[in-house]
Parts: C-alpha cells; sequence; structure tokens
C-alpha cells in the first residue's frame, strides 16, 4: 500500500553574505552552508515524490471483492428477502432497500474514486466523499469500519487535491473510528493504522505539529511489527516509516530520525522487486534522505549518493507518469547543491532546464506548485551570483513572489518562501541600491522570525539573515542602530545555533562582519577584536564547510594584515589556516575543471600570506606557503603519479594498492563530459562515474593514512617543509621565486649546498609596476600583431602579409616601451638578485660555459619575461643572458622531483618523434613549419637511430598519442591555443582534429624526456589562475617530460625554423659519448640559448621588431 504524504517546509533560509562585507570575495562564494540548507528547507515540502492515488483505489476494489460475497449473502442477495433479519439476531431491522442503498452508496464511491484516478477531476472525487457519507449516514449496521476507512481516503485524496484543511481534518477524525472500530485483531488493523497515519503526516506537513508526527510514527511501527515480513506490501509500509522518521528529524533535527530514515528506506529498496512500478519513487525518497545528510555534514559521498539514486529514480519513471514533475524538481535542487559545492555550471544550468520542465508538468492547481517555485527561484539567483545576470535576479524575484501569492498566509512553509524572496531581494538591493529592495527584505525576515517557535532548530540561520540585511541597511543609510540590531540579532543566533552544526561558521561570518562595520565607524577596538575573533572561530571549526571557513579566514588575515608595516605575529596563524583551507577547497573528489573553477576565487591568497612572512623575515614560511598554495592540481597529479621504489620495497601489496587508485583517480579527474543532448541512462552512467570518483578520493584518503602510519613513512605526500625544499637543488645555479605583491616584491633564492633560502627583498618593485609592465608589453604586442599571455589576437595577419607598422613609440630619452619594461625587469628585480648572490658577467667568447638559473615568479609576474629583463642600448648591452641560462619551473617540487627522480630513458624509446600541420583547419597557413620539420629529420636522422616524422594529414590525433609513448623526445611544428574559459581545452591544432592537454594528462608518459612545442602561445596563462601554471608547457610537465621548450607568444614563421636547427644541433654536439647515439633533451637550456643568440645575430638589431622575435621562447624544466 502507497500512502502520500505532504512534508512542511518548517526551517526558514539562511541568508547569503553581505556581498559589501570583503569586496575581493568573488560572488560565486555566497554563503555555502547557507545556500545548502536553503536547498533542504524548499525540500522539505517536496521530499517525498508525488504518490498517486492509483494504488488507493485498487486497494480499495480488491478489498470491496473480498467483501463482496459477504454483502450479498448476508444482507443484500439478489431477492433481499426477509430471511437476512433473522440473519441479523438481535440488530435493529433496516429494511432491504436502506440496506441496498447503503451498498450501492458505497460501490457509487469507490467507482467515482477510479474516475478520478483516470481524469484528476475534483468533481470525482467529490461524488466519492458524498457517497460514502451518505452509506454512513445510513447507519447501516454492515461493516462499518470499511465505509469509515474508505470514506478517510477519499477526503484525504480531495485534500492532497485542493489543500483544503477541513478534509484533512475529517479524513483523521473517520480513520481515528475506523481504528478504534476494529481493534486491534481486525483483519485490515494494519490498513487502517497505515491510512490514520498518512493522514497525520500530511496534516504535520500543514500545521507543523509535532505530536500529529509523533502519532503517524507510533502507528506506522505498529503497521510494520503487526504485517508478516514476507508480505508483497512490506517494502512500502517500511518506506513510510521512513519517511516519517525523515520529516520529523528535518521537524526537531535529532540525528538519530536521519539515521533511522535512511536505514529503512535502504531496507525498502532493498526488498522491493526490480520490477515494481513503486521502485523510482522511493529510490526517490531514499535520495531525499542522502540529501539531507548531506546538508547536516557536508560529506560530497552523500550528495553523489543522493544524485545518483535521483537518477536512477528517472530512468525508471515513465515520461507521462504524474510523479515526473517531483522527480525532475528534485533532481534539480540536488544538482544546484552539487553547484553550490563545486562551481560545475553545467550543475546550475541542468539544475534550472530540470525544475523548468518540472513546472510546464505540474497542474496549476497542484499543492506543490508553490515548493517548486520557490526551489526554481532559488536557482535562478545561485547562478545571477554566479554570473551577474540580472534576468536571473529578474526571474527570481518574480517566482518568488508568484510563489507566496498562491501559498495560504497560515502554511508552515511561508516562512521560507518569505525568506527567499528575501535573499533575491537583498541581492537585488546589493547590485542596484534600491531602499525599497532592503527594506521589503527586512520587513519579510521580521515576519518569519515572528512566525517561527524559538525551539526550532533553524531560527539560527533566520536571525543571521536579518543580521546580513540590517547590515547591508547600514551600509546604505549609516543607521548605527540597524547595526547594533544585526550584531545583537547575530549573538543571538549564534546562542541557538548547536555546537557541531556546520551552520554556525556562517553565523559566526556575520557576528564578525557587523562587528568590523561598526569598527570602521566607531573605531572602537573592542569591536575589532570581537570581529577577529569570530573570524577566527569561524575559520576554525571544523564541522563547517571549507568555503564557509575559508570566508571566515581570509577576514581574520585581512584584519589582521590592516597595518602591513606592523603585522600582528597573529597573521602567521591566519593565513597558516588560509593556505590549509585552499588545499581543502580545490580536492580530488572532483574533476580538473572543478578544481580550476575553485581556484579562481583563492587567487592571490599565497603571495599576499607570502609578503606578510617576508616583511616578518619568516622567508622559510613564505616558501612553504608559495609551495602549498600554488599549481595546486598540477601538484596533486604529481603526486598521483610519485614512484613508489621504497613503499614497494617495505610492502609490494600497499604500493600496488596506492599505484592503482592513483591512476583510476587520475582519470576520473581529468574526465569532462558535455550532457548536452544525453538520454537519462547516459546521465545515470555519468552520475554513477561521479560517484565512484568521490568513493576514490576517500579511498585515496585511507590508503595516505594507512601509508602514513608505517614508520619512515610519515612524511609520504605530505606538503614539503622548507628543509626538504632544500634538499634537491639543482648543483649548476640557483632557483629564484619572486613573490609580487600590492604592498612589497621579494626574492628568495634557493642554492645547492646553503641551508636556509636568501631572502632578497626587491624594495623598488610592486605589484603595481608590475601590472604597469604588464599592459604595456600587452600593448606592445598588439600593436605587432602578435598575442600575449592571457591577451586577445588584435590581428590575424600572417607574417608575410602584415606590410608597414607603425613606428615604435619613443620616450623621452629615446627609449621605446618595451626597453623600458625589459630595463625596469632589469634593474628593479634581475641585477638586484644576481647581485646578492655575485653572479658575474660571464665572457662568452672565451668559451666558459654559462651557468643556469630557474625563475619561478608568482601572480602577475608570470606574464613578464624575466629571461630577456636587461639594457638593450644601440651601442652597449647589458641582460640577464650574459649572465646565466635562463629555465622557469612552476614550483620548485616540480624542479626538485625532476632532479630527485633523474630516471634513465629506456634505450627503445630514445628517439625523436617530429610532426608539423602547416594547413590545419581553423588556423593560418604556416608553410615554415614543413622547411622546419623537414630540416630537423634531416640533421637528425644521420646522428640519431630513431627519428620519425609525419606531415599534416598523414597523422591523426590517435596516432600522434601512441607516438608521444614510444619517443623520448618531440617535436610540434603546429598552431596551438590557450583556452581560457577551460584551460585543459588548451590545444595543438591537427590536420584531424586537436590534440587537448586533457588528452595528454590521460596518457602515462613514462619515458617522456623533451617536448619542442614550436607553436604560438605554449606557455600563454590564463589571467584568472595565475598561479596555477596553466598552459601548454606546464601541462606537458605534468603529463611526465622533463624539459619543455615552449612560447610565450605569437613566433615568427620565418624565423622558427632556424631555430629549432640551431637548438638541434647543439643538442646533437653535446651529447655524452658514454651513452653512445642515444638522444635526450639534458643540454635543452643550453641549446635553447644557443639557438636564441644566433637568432640575435640574424636579427643584426635590438629594435622592438627584434625583441619580440626571440624573446617568446623559453624553457621549462630542468
Amino acid at each position: 500500500m502507497r500512502l502520500s504524504i505532504l512534508m512542511p517546509v518548517a526551517a526558514a533560509l539562511i541568508g547569503f553574505a553581505n556581498a559589501n562585507y570583503e569586496a575581493e570575495l568573488d560572488a560565486r562564494n555566497v554563503d555555502f552552508l547557507a545556500t545548502r540548507e536553503f536547498d533542504a528547507a524548499l525540500e522539505r515540502r517536496e521530499i517525498f515524490a508525488d504518490l498517486s492515488t492509483r494504488t488507493l483505489i485498487v486497494e480499495l476494489s480488491d478489498r470491496l471483492s473480498r467483501r463482496r460475497s459477504d454483502y450479498v449473502c448476508k444482507y443484500c442477495d439478489a431477492k433481499f428477502g426477509t430471511d437476512k433479519e433473522a440473519n441479523m439476531g438481535n440488530q435493529v431491522s433496516i429494511s432491504p432497500a436502506v440496506m441496498q442503498e447503503a451498498y450501492h452508496a458505497h460501490r457509487r464511491g469507490v467507482a467515482s474514486l477510479q474516475d478520478y484516478q483516470n481524469t484528476g477531476n475534483l468533481e470525482d472525487v467529490t461524488k466519492a466523499v458524498d457517497a460514502f457519507q451518505r452509506s454512513l449516514d445510513l447507519n447501516v449496521p454492515v461493516d462499518r469500519t470499511t465505509v469509515l476507512s474508505d470514506l478517510g481516503m477519499a477526503l484525504q485524496s480531495r485534500y492532497q487535491r485542493t489543500g483544503n484543511i477541513d478534509d484533512l481534518a475529517g479524513a483523521i477524525s473517520v480513520q481515528r473510528k475506523a481504528v478504534e472500530s476494529a481493534g486491534p485483531d481486525h483483519e485490515d488493523a494494519t490498513i487502517l493504522l497505515g491510512h490514520l497515519s498518512s493522514s497525520l503526516v500530511d496534516r504535520f506537513g500543514r500545521i507543523a505539529d509535532v505530536d500529529d508526527l509523533n502519532e503517524a510514527i507510533t502507528a506506522q511501527l505498529k503497521v510494520v511489527k503487526l504485517t508478516p515480513k514476507d508480505d508483497p506490501s512490506m517494502h512500502n509500509l517500511v518506506c513510510n516509516l521512513g519517511l516519517y522518521f525523515l520529516a520529523r528529524f528535518h521537524h526537531i533535527g535529532d540525528d538519530s530520525d536521519l539515521e533511522k530514515a535512511i536505514s529503512r528506506l535502504q531496507r525498502s529498496v532493498k526488498i522491493i522487486p526490480h520490477d515494481h512500478p513503486d521502485l523510482p519513487a522511493t529510490l526517490g525518497h531514499l535520495s531525499s534522505a542522502f540529501q539531507a545528510l548531506y546538508a547536516r555534514n557536508g560529506d560530497v559521498r552523500d550528495l553523489a549518493r543522493a544524485i545518483s539514486n535521483q537518477q536512477r529514480a528517472m530512468g525508471l519513471t515513465p515520461e507521462t507518469s504524474p510523479e515526473m514533475p517531483s522527480q525532475l524538481s528534485n533532481l534539480g535542487n540536488l544538482l544546484r547543491s552539487r553547484f553550490v559545492r563545486n562551481g560545475d555550471i553545467r550543475d546550475i544550468n541542468e539544475a534550472i532546464s530540470s525544475q523548468q520542465r518540472a513546472m510546464k508538468l505540474t497542474p496549476p492547481d497542484h499543492p506543490d506548485l508553490t515548493a517548486r517555485l520557490s526551489s526554481l527561484s532559488n536557482s535562478f539567483l545561485i547562478r545571477f551570483e554566479r554570473n551577474k545576470d540580472t534576468g536571473d535576479l529578474e526571474e527570481a524575484i518574480t517566482l518568488g513572489k508568484k510563489a507566496i501569492a498562491l501559498m495560504p498566509e497560515d502554511h508552515p512553509q511561508m516562512t521560507t518562501l518569505l525568506e527567499g524572496l528575501a535573499t533575491s531581494l537583498r541581492s537585488r538591493f546589493d547590485s542596484s541600491g534600491d531602499a525599497q529592495d532592503i527594506a521589503e527584505a527586512i520587513s519579510m525576515e521580521r515576519k518569519v522570525i515572528s512566525l517561527t517557535p524559538e525551539d526550532r532548530p533553524d531560527l539560527s540561520s533566520v536571525l543571521s539573515n536579518l543580521a546580513s540585511s540590517l547590515q547591508s541597511s547600514f551600509a546604505r543609510d549609516g543607521n548605527v542602530s540597524d547595526l547594533d540590531e544585526a550584531i545583537e540579532t547575530s549573538e543571538r543566533a549564534l546562542r541557538l545555533v548547536p555546537e557541531g552544526h556546520p551552520d554556525k561558521s556562517t553565523v559566526l561570518n556575520h557576528l564578525g562582519a557587523a562587528l568590523e562595520a561598526r569598527f570602521n565607524h566607531s573605531k572602537d577596538e573592542h569591536d575589532l577584536e570581537r570581529a577577529i575573533s569570530a573570524f577566527k572561530h569561524s575559520a576554525n571549526y571544523t564541522f563547517a564547510d571549507p568555503h564557509s571557513r575559508m570566508h571566515g579566514a581570509r577576514a581574520w588575515a585581512r584584519l589582521l594584515n590592516q597595518q602591513p608595516d606592523d603585522p600582528s605575529p597573529d597573521i602567521l596563524d591566519a593565513f597558516n589556516t588560509v593556505i590549509t583551507l585552499i588545499n581543502l577547497t580545490a580536492t580530488l573528489e572532483q574533476t580538473l575543471q572543478n578544481r580550476y573553477s575553485q581556484l579562481q576565487n583563492m587567487s592571490g591568497l599565497p603571495l599576499q600570506a607570502a609578503a606578510v612572512a617576508c616583511s616578518l623575515d619568516r622567508a622559510e614560511k613564505a616558501l612553504e606557503w608559495l609551495e602549498q598554495g600554488r599549481c595546486l592540481v598540477w601538484g596533486q597529479l604529481t603526486n598521483l603519479r610519485t614512484p613508489l621504489d621504497d613503499l614497494r620495497h617495505h610492502d609490494g601489496d600497499l604500493a600496488q594498492e596506492v599505484m592503482d587508485i592513483s591512476k583510476q583517480l587520475e582519470n576520473a579527474g581529468s574526465s569532462f563530459a558535455s550532457r548536452v543532448d544525453m538520454s537519462v541512462s547516459e546521465k545515470m552512467t555519468l552520475e554513477d562515474a561521479t560517484r565512484d570518483h568521490v568513493e576514490l578520493a576517500r579511498e585515496w584518503d585511507e590508503l595516505l593514512k594507512k601509508v602514513r602510519a608505517i614508520p619512515g613513512f610519515q612524511t609520504f605526500l605530505r606538503p614539503s617543509p622548507w628543509q626538504t625544499l632544500l634538499q634537491c637543488l639543482p648543483t649548476s645555479g640557483p632557483i629564484i621565486v619572486i613573490n609580487v605583491d600590492r604592498v612589497r616584491c621579494d626574492a628568495i633564492a634557493l642554492v645547492s649546498g646553503k641551508n636556509e633560502p636568501i631572502h632578497i627583498p626587491l624594495s623598488k618593485f610592486r605589484q603595481g609596476l608590475c601590472n604597469k609592465y604588464r599592459r604595456t608589453l600587452r600593448a606592445q604586442l598588439q600593436s605587432h600583431s602578435l598575442r600575449d599571455r592571457g591577451g586577445e589576437v588584435v590581428s590575424r595577419e600572417i607574417e608575410t602579409q602584415r606590410g608597414l607598422r607603425p613606428a615604435p613609440v619613443l620616450l623621452k630619452d629615446g627609449k621605446s616601451e618595451l626597453e623600458v619594461v625589459l630595463e625596469g625587469l632589469w634593474r628593479k628585480v634581475v641585477r638586484p638578485i644576481l647581485r646578492k648572490l655575485k653572479m658575474s658577467k660571464v665572457n662568452q667568447p672565451s668559451g666558459a660555459k654559462l651557468p643556469r638559473i630557474w625563475w619561478c615568479p608568482t601572480g602577475a609576474m608570470s606574464f613578464l619575461p624575466l629571461h630577456a629583463a636587461g639594457i638593450y642600448g644601440k651601442t652597449t648591452t647589458e641582460t640577464v643572458l650574459d649572465y646565466a641560462v635562463s629555465s622557469y619551473t612552476p614550483t620548485i617540487s616540480a624542479l626538485n622531483s625532476r632532479i630527485k627522480n633523474n630516471r634513465i630513458i629506456a634505450k627503445s624509446s630514445s628517439g625523436l618523434f617530429m610532426t608539423c600541420q602547416p594547413n590545419a583547419p581553423g588556423g593560418s597557413p604556416i608553410g615554415g613549419t614543413t622547411r622546419e620539420v623537414r630540416a630537423v629529420y634531416e640533421m637528425t636522422t644521420k646522428k640519431v637511430p630513431r627519428v620519425e616524422k609525419l606531415e599534416g594529414s598523414s597523422v591523426t590525433v590517435s596516432d600522434c598519442l601512441k607516438h608521444m609513448e614510444t619517443y623520448s623526445c618531440i617535436h610540434f611544428a603546429c598552431h596551438a591555443s590557450q583556452d581560457a574559459a577551460d584551460p585543459l581545452k588548451s590545444r595543438f591544432l591537427f590536420h584531424h582534429g586537436t590534440l587537448e592537454l586533457a588528452t595528454i594528462l590521460k596518457r602515462d608518459l613514462k619515458n617522456a624526456d623533451l617536448a619542442f612545442l614550436s607553436a604560438c602561445q605554449t606557455s600563454t596563462g590564463e589571467e584568472k589562475l595565475s598561479d596555477e601554471a596553466v598552459h601548454l608547457a606546464a601541462g606537458m610537465l605534468a603529463a611526465g617530460y622533463r624539459r619543455v621548450v615552449a612560447t610565450m607568444w605569437s613566433i615568427g614563421d620565418r624565423h622558427a625554423p632556424d631555430v629549432a636547427c640551431d637548438f638541434y644541433q647543439y643538442l646533437l654536439e653535446h651529447r655524452d659519448r658514454a651513452r653512445g647515439d642515444e638522444f635526450d633533451g639534458t643540454h635543452s637550456a643550453h641549446a635553447l640559448h644557443h639557438a636564441i643568440q644566433q637568432l640575435r645575430v640574424r636579427l643584426g638589431d635590438n629594435s622592438d621588431r627584434s625583441l619580440l622575435a626571440w624573446i617568446p621562447y623559453v624553457h621549462f624544466g630542468c
């Protein structure tokens, strides 16, 4: 038997953070926990799919069929003979006509219910109620229990159709009478108790009286106890009991109720036949329970289980089923929750699509329409916070108002609807500054508080939301009383929220924001101290989600750093927490794309932290933070590919388990399937893969704990302390980390043999000057129709067609703007470093070998050509090229790992694979690429045993990948493209498709050594992810190549072949003779340096055109 129940929406919405609170905070970071709680609140109305009355009607008809013979033989035989009165003994004498009328009235009621099921016509269910009532009114003392029960079902069905509370009260009244009339030994006692519990839960959903719910649970427990375990309806009985426990959990917040709910619902799914029509709804209920668990503890595994069950439910639900709207709405809410967690824009788009479809399928008088309107409103609001499309915000407000207009004033869900609309209005106020919006929001939130009982667990979130609105009002009007009330309201909310509840971090953040605002107004140091304390508490509150904690941590650090010249010593703790939380935000359970999306909101934080550490003379701490907070995704990938020789020697089986899980995680993380035009079954498969990915991440965490418990492996794959970073340094030159921040710039040099990092303050350089140089360089590149790092192409003309260009703009001293940038980098950054390290200019004609230097720039510095810094005069020059051979590395660890794991390339893999793509679709013709690879091929094939060249259409993307696995060195002469919106789609253009970075990362290139990327933009980064080194060069390092030659911007098709030939000629001449004719890139940095010097000689001058021709060539790796 299926019982239809409606759930309350009693909990109120937690508000979003005040957008004015921290200008740096990206709008996508509106309180994660608040949004998650709002999702849960909205779902309490729809937490159970709409259950059809069909099963009730079928059951009623079956029961009537069983009793029909009794009716006829005892009371209603064909002749309605007078012997019936004798059979009735001492009962009151009733004429056969009355008995016949009672019987037929009952039958009419059954028939009308059946018609209602088929048509949904309200008139039919009303006829059923009238007929059953008529049968009772005739007072025939025959099986009144059955008629009472049937009348109760009819009234309950009409309530579900109309929402008329009087029908529900009538249903409960007659159902109680039916239970009392039947007694505990009645054959239908379980059915009668089930009907009563169903109606009680319906009324609980309407008036939120927990006594109704308690009575319903007691009744349903009796039902389950009295029903044989093998009864075919057991799965439904257990399912309903689970739903009732879930309802009580949402009302009073007792975790034991949620545990009982999940246990019962899992049992129901386990015992229900696989082809049973109720399976989809049961799966949907289990999904709702896991969603509630996720809202409680923030464990993404529970969210993954919820989505997986919901997708499975939808896959089993016919398109025309009346349950489809609920299934769609529930799926939309789950996808919205995942978007808030992971930031995958596909999720919120699909959520809105599903919810819009649910709306179209929902009748205008359906009782769940209001909840679906409100839920869709919330999705539009959340998407607005991401893309700032005011159309989404206006739609959210329109839908919210419509939902409120349809909801009865006394309905408990009204508080959630009001709170949802208040949030939308507050967002519009933050966007437009309309005073009426914030006034309406505050009014609605006050009303919600007045309607919310003091003992409700969600009252704290409602109060916190009001506090946020009051602070927004203060920001506009300057009314201090609003701010005082905001603080008092937040303090009240904090007293109400229980310890261990994830919302506490959000409440603390709101309190801290209000206290900070009052400090800024009154300069009362006590308010500042309390604000810092609140944010610190939020940041360290481990029960909350990393997003909410990060909000607190950033504010904590910012307040302590208000005096950059005299920072508080406690600021080290604050920034240490920030760096830790960055790592917790972009975790392995997410795809690479989602991790990058999360990290965009954290950009610059490690640089701020390092600047503070340097100001306190803690260069070693700055070094650690820069390593731990930057290039996280590449670091994670490196960890997954870490050699396990030591672990394998200790425990081979454990090492193999680590290896297996790491490979699975790497493949799962790099997958990114589009959901456009996917079938339901395909989406189910995708969600199963997503759930498996989450589980793999948890298995990985458990494996790391197991390995680290082994003596000697305590630091296995942990972030390296600064002492460890000094252990595997190159002996041929220093590594220079350059940190640039708003208030200061510092270099940190790591030199082999030194026990501590060398701190070199760069007092004449700041972020502002760095950005100025960046803009100047970009303008110069655009004026020459070149593409800079992260910039846009101004002209697509190829070199031979560009014609005359404007003459360079000269400054007062006769220098071009490009020369000013390069000289500024030399005087303010590079030369001070070289002097501190006592590096001297090398007289290259003497044959002396130049030392090497590895640049590890951060932030905006990553877009400037440190390797070309110098003074380029007409007669004399002084540049970094005279002092050292420059290379770049994304992080110190990336270089350390290559030095530590200096593997010998297998002789069978040693060799060079080359390809040119001169006429790839989507790119301009670059005929020089053919000349380039042919010249290199002719040169190398005479001296290297394994060289292969494939031109144009003769190689497919798949063929290229296979050759990358079998050749240690590769040379790509082709077009390349940086995808700023999705960095992992950065790609090489081939005649037969494109070779994307994400595809390369999936390959295990264990013999990879050298990649020469003779293409444009191969070391072009993404400005929003400047600390992640998201470009093809870094990607090739992450894929396994030890060294990469790449370009910062467009290179000339005329010069590229000569540079390549000079490069390979140097490698061939400087091979290790002891290794015979094997080919590798050991001397690739010197080879590129040599090739560039040769190009400079051919160019013949230091004009801007000449400088821009050779500067883009860069070397990465060892």
